[in-house]
């Protein structure tokens, strides 16, 4: 019996800490969204600001593939001018 009040003490503490880090994490969402709009009335674009924090967020390899491949798939389909073959 001892045991399952343990398990059940643990269970509710893990569960009370899940929902004060999703608390926080609605706050901290809510704090970005105000900095967006913040953003947006001084005349940013927020869809470039959300890209370039996806881009700032990967590996410098991992951007520059990123951007090798979207490059050659829009070189396919006629978007850009093809690269220069040596």
């Amino acid at each position: 019996m001892a045991e399952d009040s343990v398990a059940q003490d643990q269970l509710r503490a893990f569960i009370e800490r899940i929902e004060r880090m999703e608390e926080e994490k609605a706050a901290i969402a809510a704090d970005i969204k105000e900095i967006y709009a913040e953003a947006k009335g001084n005349g940013f674009d927020t869809k470039i600001l959300r890209k370039i924090v996806a881009i700032r967020k990967q590996d410098a390899n991992e951007r520059m593939e990123q951007e090798a491949l979207l490059e050659l798939y829009m070189s396919a389909l006629g978007m850009v001018a093809a690269p220069d073959e040596d």
